[in-house]
């Protein structure tokens, strides 16, 4: 239990960090003497956050309180859901799971693991073990639905899959930003707490900051240049950029972690990309790209930072590998200002080896689509069920009916099945197909320390947060479910190690063990301890086998020329299609995926899930705000209010993610009044990045029906 601290009156204080997003900001949280919250706000002693929190921190609150909240095992009968004890459902579970493998093989046993599931600490220590033991290569995660193309670039140029590039925002001189949010998000894959206090601070000293995105975003209306981009033309942007930066700068000066030779490769691979002719597909005129151009040149410091946008589209492995690039040729990569890598306390690449190839291993049975990391893409689950190749699935806090493409056809698909295990707190869109569903413990009732997300901060900090309430006896926490799940399995008896066990010794081979760095006296601070900025790394942080960058990788190279064909195609005809608009996500401050909307202080207000499209559009369609209208994909249709506004591209609309809580058969009272409708009801399951297999969630085509 965590050690609470006593004020003048009968109040008591307790801190923590928020593991409800990236930005583990630091809380500090009010109780009467009855044990009950009071108040949640921003813990100003934290070095990392200093007091910033978003809207989404009483959540947790809201969540430990939650009537809709699951607390132990359930069971489908006829007659409907069934409370029943551990032992059974463990029993239970692996006895048919133990069956299936029998009959149809090890890897008839799919795994999804959602978004969650590298938030809680407890899952993170314990789920690889898990995994290993149902010994499947139906391995899924959001991962490919999210962040997947970051890591195919980090694994090819630097050698490790969780070796990417973080912007040194605090010290930078002029920050471009594309297809990013942080305003909303407070980063992601750049943990910074306070995000807008950093680029006022930035804007402060000097510095400037650009945001390239098909809408004007919350952080495009803070930036000092917003220009809009045709959704999945960023490849195109990022290559003219290159060819303009190639043209005008030296690169004899670059460190010897860079082979010269590669450069005049790279200059070469851009040679044909000149503003003039990308201005055509991109929307952003030769004038604007040269001007950025210029002015990430002459800036002392300057980072390219790109996230979602680039990510979830048909060319997300090229879009980060050119932003890798672009840092890197201008100086501004291992310097501060710049891209650079952290140096957590306890490191995970030390410990997760990155495999020298983790790609393409093997492949799906349908459509062969290729491994990467030990997971497959998500987009290929529905298909592999119907196929028969799949006979029971296992969720791991995850609802990819709402958060992976064509969740209607994964819908139908689940119902095929001979077992589903859902590991959730919540019966949701997916989890109400379940047979078992084992709830674990969450937030105010955990332990907490962020083991991944402290790789991808914008600043060195350790936290570690004892959990405020006891569970009840008949809870149990995450590590001990799949603890006990590994070992019926096995036949093992492991003794169920409490995380802090494995914590203390990350700490102590750490890079500040030697320094005195350890569990002790982070639980002595319990605001967190501050460890530094980001500091130069390279060559040794590199996991290439010679030390070296790898600008030019022989997989993106290749797939250059798939964006030279799209490049061709789209240069020489306008193409006509009855898909006549391009559809994009969006993000909102008070949401997280799909998973918090069943706390009504964040649902509550006007509803959010409308349909974002330009004045001029919708007067051409002769639209009128709040109207009712289909949007129809190749897949799907659905209903959804229409919100004309100037801050979204022309041709382009916008659906927020995570919505669609109408479905039969779920448990979340207060979704449930704000349904709204799944943006993944739009999106193509046939639709990926052919080359990291990741799905296309940003720029998918439309039309909207009235």
């Amino acid at each position: 239990m965590s050690r609470l601290e006593n004020t003048a009156s009968t109040e008591l204080k307790h801190f923590r960090a928020c593991n409800l997003c990236e930005a583990i900001c630091g809380l500090e949280i009010t109780l009467n003497a009855e044990n009950e919250i009071l108040a949640i706000k921003g813990d100003a002693l934290d070095p990392f956050s200093r007091g910033h929190v978003c809207p989404k921190a009483v959540a947790l609150k809201d969540i430990y309180l939650d009537s809709d909240r699951l607390k132990t095992p359930i069971k489908r009968t006829e007659n409907g859901w069934v409370e029943i004890s551990w032992d059974e459902a463990f029993d239970r579970i692996t006895e048919r799971i133990t069956k299936i493998q029998a009959t149809h093989g090890k890897n008839s046993v799919a795994i999804y693991s959602g978004n969650p599931s590298v938030h809680n600490v407890g899952t993170i220590l314990t789920r690889p073990n898990f995994i290993r033991a149902i010994g499947s290569r139906n391995n899924f995660s959001a991962t490919s639905v999210d962040q997947l193309p970051h890591h195919f670039a980090a694994w090819l140029m630097f050698g490790h899959p969780l070796l990417i590039p973080i912007p040194d925002i605090d010290r930078t001189d002029f920050m471009l930003i594309l297809g990013a949010n942080p305003a909303a998000s407070n980063g992601s894959l750049m943990t910074a707490p306070g995000f807008m206090h950093r680029l006022n601070a930035l804007q402060k000293r000097g510095g400037k900051v650009a945001v390239v995105d098909p809408r004007k975003t919350e952080t495009a209306k803070l930036a000092d240049q917003h220009l809009f981009i045709n959704p999945s033309t960023d490849v195109f942007f990022l290559l003219s950029l290159v060819n303009v930066i190639l043209d005008k700068t030296s690169t004899k000066t670059l460190p010897n972690w860079i082979d010269k030779s590669e450069v005049e490769q790279m200059k070469a691979l851009a040679a044909d990309y000149t503003p003039d002719v990308t201005s055509k597909i991109t929307g952003i005129s030769a004038i604007d790209c040269v001007n950025l151009a210029n002015q990430f040149i002459n800036s002392k410091t300057a980072v390219v930072y790109g996230r979602m946008g680039v990510s979830v589209q048909k060319f997300g492995g090229l879009c980060n590998w050119l932003i890798n690039a672009i840092n890197i040729l201008t100086g501004n990569f291992d310097n501060p200002g710049g891209a650079m890598f952290t140096k957590p306390a306890i490191d995970l690449l030390a410990t997760v080896k990155s495999q020298k190839n983790i790609f393409n291993r093997w492949q799906t049975e349908v459509r062969g689509l290729p491994e990467f990391n030990g997971e497959l893409p998500v987009a290929a689950l529905s298909e592999e069920i119907n196929a028969g190749n799949i006979k029971s699935l296992i969720t791991i806090c995850g609802n990819p009916i709402l958060s992976t493409p064509n969740g209607d056809a994964l819908d139908k698909a689940l119902p095929k099945l001979d077992l589903i295990v859902a590991i959730d707190i919540y019966l949701n869109e997916t989890t109400r197909h379940a047979d078992f569903i084992l709830p674990p413990t969450t937030g105010l009732e955990t332990s907490h320390y962020d083991l991944v997300f402290n790789h991808f901060a914008v600043r060195n900090t350790a936290r570690y947060s004892e959990p405020l309430f006891e569970k009840n006896v008949n809870q149990k926490h995450d590590y001990e479910i799949f603890n006990e799940l590994t070992n019926r399995l096995t036949g093992q008896k492991s003794p169920v190690n409490h995380p802090e066990t494995t914590l203390a010794l990350g700490l102590q081979f750490g890079f500040y063990g030697n320094d005195g760095l350890n569990l002790q006296k982070l639980k002595d601070n319990s605001h967190g301890i501050d460890l530094g900025e980001l500091t130069s790394s390279l060559p040794e942080r590199l996991f290439t086998e010679n030390k070296m960058v790898n600008l030019l990788p022989g997989l993106l190279v290749e797939d250059l020329s798939r964006a030279g064909k799209e490049f061709e195609t789209a240069s020489s005809e306008k193409v006509v299609n009855e898909f006549d608009l391009l559809l994009i996500g969006r993000r909102h401050l008070r949401s997280n995926n799909s998973w918090m909307h069943n706390s009504e202080r964040l649902m509550k207000g006007r509803n959010r899930c409308t349909l974002m499209i330009n004045s001029q559009t919708a007067f051409d369609k002769d639209l009128h705000n709040q109207q009712l209208v289909t949007i129809e994909s190749r897949v799907g249709k659905i209903e959804i209010n229409v919100e004309i506004t100037d801050d979204i591209a022309p041709n382009v609309v916008s659906i927020p993610h995570g919505f669609g809580h109408n479905r039969k058969g779920i448990n979340l009272s207060t979704a449930s009044i704000f349904a709204g409708a799944s943006i993944n009801d739009l999106t193509d399951d046939l639709a990926l990045d052919e080359l990291t297999g990741n799905a296309i969630l940003s720029g998918v085509p439309v039309r909207i029906i009235v």
